[in-house]
């Protein structure tokens, strides 16, 4: 029996996680000059860094032989809050704080709840703690919160929940996730992933970290990655009770969060500038996309995030027709979607880009 093998089997059994193909493994495969490609298949902001945030890493560049100091962060996380500092974990990008999650609560002879087309850190996750998964079928290609009611088990310790979900941008009311939240057991752990957040629409946000006082089985996910431009930087976090926060920092690495990302991040929540400006062009890089993609004739996922889903005649075909014009989507077979493709919502030229090219891959 070889050394591979004595890993556990819920971990031999994990699909690795596939991220957007990167500019420069286009560039190198496809002979394309990096300059002349356009990549909507991660969800970045096409607008970059925020400005301050980007100020404060050359800053923090004086500092960096030193070890990260999270408490700036987390005292600026918890005022805009209004929950205590005990209550705030950071992570290595929001994907981090849902390993933790999985990690506090998950193990052999335990399982996790989360449905088809959901974001797939959570099987990720729950495989990696040998934990069973229960997929509930989609509706409407979004969560059926009645289906994961009942299929949670007394095994069950997570159920995991996207809002809005990624990668088909369906976005559940607030009315329907409250009732569920009071329906699941006080000893199920419910997170609430919310790296989407920032990009709802004003009348549809509401500020479910204060929901953590009353249901203290919530844990509440969100991410620099996305609206603040800080993806390559690696920060997010969670709100969640003192005591499952306290756990969750008990297996969380020391310094999880480098010093430039927690500079940035700190200088981002600051710049309301530049996140009035990122969500002004994803709105209307949404209603470009959407009447290209209609005009086209193809159906799309209405959705509540920086990106859109749609559907094409062969995924994977169409896909490489859009990569042999240097243009970059994300095919989501991988979600069980085999004929959509989701694509960024990226600056207007590069949401043309897209379109022409997709008309010309569909001839």
């Amino acid at each position: 029996m070889s050394i591979a093998q004595q890993s556990p089997e819920t971990i031999r059994a994990i699909s690795p996680y596939l991220p957007g193909k990167p500019i420069t493994e286009l560039a190198r495969e496809m002979g394309i000059a990096a300059d002349k490609i356009v990549k909507l298949a991660s969800n970045e902001n096409p607008l970059g860094m925020s400005p301050r945030a980007r100020i404060a890493v050359e800053r923090a560049l004086a500092e960096a032989e030193r070890y990260p100091d999270q408490f700036d962060l987390i005292a600026a996380l918890a005022d805009r809050s209004g929950l205590a500092r005990e209550q705030i974990v950071l992570g290595n990008g929001s994907n981090d704080v849902l390993d933790l999650a999985a990690r506090v609560f998950l193990a052999p002879g335990r399982s996790a709840v989360f449905s088809q087309h959901a974001f797939a850190v959570y099987p990720l996750a729950t495989m990696s703690a040998g934990a069973a998964c229960l997929v509930t079928p989609a509706k409407n290609y979004g969560h059926d919160l009645m289906a994961m009611r009942v299929a949670i088990r007394p095994d069950t310790r997570v159920v995991w929940i996207a809002n809005p979900n990624n990668p088909t941008g369906n976005f559940l009311p607030y009315d329907e996730l409250r009732t569920f939240l009071a329906s699941v057991p006080g000893d199920v752990a419910v997170v609430l992933d919310e790296a989407y957040n920032e990009y709802l629409a004003p009348a549809d946000r509401i500020d479910t970290l204060a929901w953590v006082a009353e249901f203290p089985n919530l844990i509440v996910t969100r991410t620099f990655s996305k609206i603040y431009g800080l993806a390559g930087l690696r920060v997010g976090y969670a709100a969640a009770s003192p005591e499952v926060a306290d756990l969750m920092n008990r297996v969380r690495q020391p310094f999880n969060v480098n010093n430039l990302a927690l500079a940035a991040a700190t200088a981002a929540l600051d710049d309301h500038g530049f996140l009035a400006e990122s969500y002004d062009l994803n709105r209307r890089g949404m209603e470009q996309m959407v009447a290209g993609i209609k005009r086209l004739g193809l159906e799309h996922i209405p959705s509540h995030g920086n990106f859109v889903t749609f559907a094409v005649p062969d995924g994977a075909a169409v896909n490489q027709k859009l990569l042999q014009q240097g243009v970059i989507v994300r095919p989501i077979g991988g979600y069980g979607l085999p004929n959509h493709l989701r694509a960024t919502i990226g600056l207007g030229a590069e949401n043309a880009r897209l379109l022409e090219a997709l008309e010309r891959a569909l001839r």
